[in-house]
């Protein structure tokens, strides 16, 4: 039997701006089903990285596979970009990202915010999208906001239908980067609720979070980012209860004292 290659993997990741380093060679591989979080403290690259996964980032040197699918490169270095647009959009509806402040648009309805992408980008359906939009925003729990605008919605509600949003591309897996960093703590584990029940369902996801309890909880791998590389990285007990790095117990102590 052919061994299913992974959704997304990373090979000696750079990416600089300018003359600053910010990524120095960075590896992960997520298999289906596997839940990473990427930790470490700002600066560390770990939004970079995400971006970067999802080609929205170009990287200067290393390799980011889909599905055992090599990104085409044209160029090198600082001049590297990706070769095929088609393949870039692709790859992008299938690596579905979700920002930290939302990105709806203003003077779409919610259930048009999810629906804009799988009819425009994609070409679907717009009958069968209306369906499936629906279908989401009922599971992120606000299947009665279709009709109102973003700005008539909490920011708990806001990332609710952006989640519902990424979810309606039917992606091969989902990218947080710091979903509920622009939230209040009460609003905070909404989102938190529905990113739980995701991952109780297998779904693929590379989390970049703040939120230590919530990478414990739900990650099958914690990756700990410290200036631009791996410093640490395994399962969730092992990195919490059984840390190596000094500089790794640092941050869990600042963070739980933060």
């Amino acid at each position: 039997m052919t061994e299913t290659p992974p959704v997304l993997e990373i090979r000696g990741l750079h990416k600089s701006y300018g003359d600053l380093e910010v990524i120095k060679g960075v590896d992960v591989c997520a298999n289906r089903g596997d839940v990473i979080s990427l930790i470490g403290s700002s600066g560390s690259g770990k939004s970079t990285l995400l971006r970067c996964c999802n080609l929205l980032e170009d990287s200067q040197q290393g390799e980011i596979l889909f599905k055992g699918e090599p990104i085409k490169w044209a160029g090198s270095g600082a001049s590297r970009r990706p070769a095929d647009s088609k393949q870039v959009t692709r790859i992008r509806t299938n690596l579905s990202m979700v920002f930290q402040q939302f990105n709806l648009w203003s003077h779409m309805t919610i259930l048009e915010n999810v629906m804009e992408a799988p009819v425009t980008v994609m070409g679907r359906d717009r009958a069968e999208v209306e369906e499936k939009a629906r279908h989401y925003l009922d599971k992120v729990g606000i299947g009665d906001k279709c009709d109102v605008y973003p700005a008539q919605l909490s920011g708990g509600q806001q990332q609710r239908a952006a989640i519902a949003r990424a979810l309606c591309m039917e992606p091969e897996a989902l990218l947080f980067d710091e979903p509920t960093s622009a939230l209040d703590p009460e609003l905070e584990q909404e989102v938190i609720k529905v990113i739980q029940d995701l991952a109780r369902e297998g779904r693929t996801m590379l989390i970049v979070t703040h939120d230590m309890d919530m990478a414990a909880d739900i990650s099958t791998h914690i990756v700990f980012l410290h200036q631009g590389l791996i410093e640490e990285e395994g399962i969730p007990d092992q990195v919490f209860a059984n840390t190596q790095s000094e500089r790794l117990r640092g941050f869990l102590k600042s963070t739980r004292h933060g």
